[in-house]
């Protein structure tokens, strides 16, 4: 599964999401979203980027600029420095939304973040939302964060989206009512529900826009899951603080299918090939997952069989009197595991002799395909080819 993890520790704000995500694409591939939020902004800002470098990392920070002016950008925009403001409300930036040349899902999700932060942004004011004019996150370059990370989530295209727990950062931030503590109080409205802390930096490092987008687009807060990286992106804050500021993003690749297993097992030294192989038989028609031998060496140097089971927890105790019923051991020894799958899918795929089915299985960087056997070996038959032959036919 396509999986993107961001990681809030340094917090996380709409221009820093940005240039993190834009970090993933080739250069090619940033050249074209630049093109394409400037063609979306049609000259009311300019987004640009600049690759930096933070703590020995390299990055991305990107920069919007209205009337050749740097906005004082939205993760330090409490701090009184903006000369641009525009007080839009909802309507207005919905209206300035839907006017883009973008593709409908770009521009439904940009309305629904909007929607959010008004909504946190009404509820602190006590206000409806439709009467709410955004002093911080409404101008301008908060609209390009927000459209620019909804067309790269739209051009990334990740199948689950994790995050980390948000550092918030702490102290207090000076906004356009007055001094408010960190989490600013819209900021915290958005964060309800989702895990958050309060870091040993005393700066605002989680902002309203991006509060708002990971709340949209994130299906799951854990640390880093098990998956192969693939791509790493950074987005530069403009702050300089001892730790890296910056959002770190990984793209790339992990299995959805965890399972928590339970393998029974048992030694044998008294009975037959053809009695172990009747015992196999009823404990895969009971319901085992799989079941497998092992030569092994026992007391007094006699050869013997390791019989193993593997099943789900709540088969355990029927698949035990299984094992009980059909050998001579006196002891069935039980272990949990965990079993981690490739997604699989199947496909109809043509032969000259009618359709056989392909089983596709794909994830932790790695896709196959196998042609099932009974479908090979029932043409096989009928028609005196080799399996071999019948598989060369497969288009």
């Amino acid at each position: 599964m396509k999986t993107l993890y961001i990681d809030c520790g340094m917090g996380v704000a709409g221009d820093m999401l940005t240039g993190a995500l834009l970090d993933l694409l080739d250069e090619h591939g940033q050249t074209e979203f630049l093109n394409e939020i400037n063609e979306a902004l049609a000259g009311k800002a300019v987004v640009t980027a600049e690759r930096e470098t933070k703590c020995g990392v390299k990055g991305l920070h990107v920069h919007v600029t209205i009337d050749g002016e740097e906005e004082g950008h939205e993760h330090h925009h409490h701090d009184g420095g903006h000369h641009h403001h525009h007080h839009n409300g909802i309507k207005e930036i919905r209206e300035l939304i839907d006017a883009m040349p973008l593709s409908e899902t770009v521009r439904y999700n940009a309305r629904k973040i909007f929607d959010g932060i008004a909504e946190a942004e009404a509820e602190v004011h006590g206000q409806d939302m439709e009467h709410i004019h955004f002093h911080e996150v409404g101008t301008i370059d908060a609209v390009a964060d927000v459209v620019g990370v909804c067309l790269l989530m739209e051009k990334l295209a990740p199948e689950d989206v994790i995050c980390s727990p948000i550092n918030v950062g702490g102290g207090t931030v000076k906004c356009a009512h007055g001094i408010l503590p960190v989490p600013a109080p819209a900021t915290e409205i958005l964060l309800r529900g989702l895990p958050w802390y309060e870091g040993e930096i005393k700066a605002e490092l989680c902002t309203p826009t991006g509060a708002a987008l990971v709340l949209w687009f994130v299906n799951e807060f854990d640390s880093v899951p098990m998956m192969t990286v693939e791509r790493t992106g950074y987005g530069m804050g403009t702050k300089e603080f001892e730790r890296l500021n910056a959002v770190r993003v990984l793209l790339g690749e992990r299995s959805d299918e965890r399972e928590f297993l339970t393998e029974l097992s048992c030694n044998l030294d008294d009975m037959t090939g053809e009695e172990i192989g009747f015992a196999m038989e009823r404990l895969l028609e009971a319901g085992a997952l799989d079941v497998w031998t092992t030569a092994i060496g026992m007391k007094k140097n006699r050869p013997g069989v390791m019989l193993s089971v593997l099943c789900r927890g709540d088969q355990e105790n029927d698949l035990t009197r299984c094992l009980f019923r059909h050998t001579t051991t006196l002891g069935v020894r039980c272990k949990n595991a965990v079993r981690r799958t490739l997604e699989r899918s199947f496909r109809k795929a043509e032969t000259p002799w009618g359709e056989v089915t392909v089983k596709q299985a794909e994830g932790w960087g790695v896709k196959r395909e196998k042609p099932e056997y009974e479908d090979l070996a029932k043409i096989a038959r009928e028609q005196g080819l080799s399996l071999r032959e019948v598989k060369e036919q497969i288009k």
